[in-house]
């Protein structure tokens, strides 16, 4: 047989130091340890600056690396399993929650929540902000947007309507929910939040709650991607919102 194109192709250089720097890792560095700057690194290894940034971003990618805030680019430690499957109660918000509310106000959602929320298509949502820490710092944040429609009236504010909103869930019976997956990058106020900075790759799980035989919630989370490597349990009612 001839010779693919694909297999034709080199082997980008940025690739190939991604490897080497990824063996350095494992035995000339400790976790948390500051790697040495750019301009020393491109010249330790003879490539050019934008070489180094690809293969540094690359690893970072990967969760060998993590860029922290005043400090520099220091060495990841293991990616910790956070779970992401749902609640025992199915509904955010349960007593096993990993979840903290932060705030909760009334807004209108972005374009691309309001076509998961067709069934409300007027009128604006709680928007609930939460956060979830692990192991002493933060992991993830969320945003959950329920249309007012589905609640009624909720009294209150901040954390304390947010409460209300989460209770005013729980009422309903939940037929069940799905998720996708995909890869982002962080912006300026998730950033801060999780102590990154912006642009950082984050992992973005969008959770679509149906009761009713309509869409009640949309849950968007946005994780480290650096810190987190996420597991999922069994979906509720798979074969509804397959169907």
């Amino acid at each position: 047989m001839g010779t693919t194109q694909v297999d034709t192709v080199p082997e980008p250089k940025y690739w190939h130091l991604k490897t080497v720097l990824s063996e350095a890792l494992d035995t000339e560095f400790a976790v948390g340890q500051v790697l040495p700057n750019e301009r020393d690194l491109a010249a330790r290894y003879g490539v050019a600056r934008a070489t180094l940034r690809q293969a540094l971003e690359q690893l970072e990618l990967e969760g060998r690396l993590q860029r922290r805030r005043g400090v520099g680019t220091t060495v990841a430690p293991p990616r910790m399993g956070v779970d992401v499957a749902s609640d025992p109660g199915g509904w955010p918000g349960t007593t096993e929650d990993a979840w903290r509310i932060e705030d909760c106000s009334l807004a209108a959602p972005p374009a691309a929540v309001a076509r998961l929320l067709v069934d409300h298509p007027s009128g604006p949502c709680h928007v609930l902000r939460r956060v979830r820490s692990e192991r002493g710092q933060h992991v993830a944040t969320e945003v959950l947007y329920v249309p007012g429609g589905v609640t009624g009236e909720v009294p209150g504010s901040g954390t304390a309507r947010g409460g209300a909103v989460l209770s005013a869930l729980h009422r309903l019976e939940l037929d069940g929910q799905d998720r996708s997956v995909e890869l982002g990058a962080a912006r300026a106020d998730d950033a801060r939040r999780l102590d990154r900075l912006p642009g950082s790759p984050v992992l973005v799980v969008t959770t679509r709650y149906v009761a009713g035989g309509t869409t009640a919630a949309v849950a968007v989370a946005t994780y480290r991607a650096d810190t987190c490597r996420l597991t999922f349990g069994d979906l509720l009612g798979a074969d509804l919102l397959a169907g």
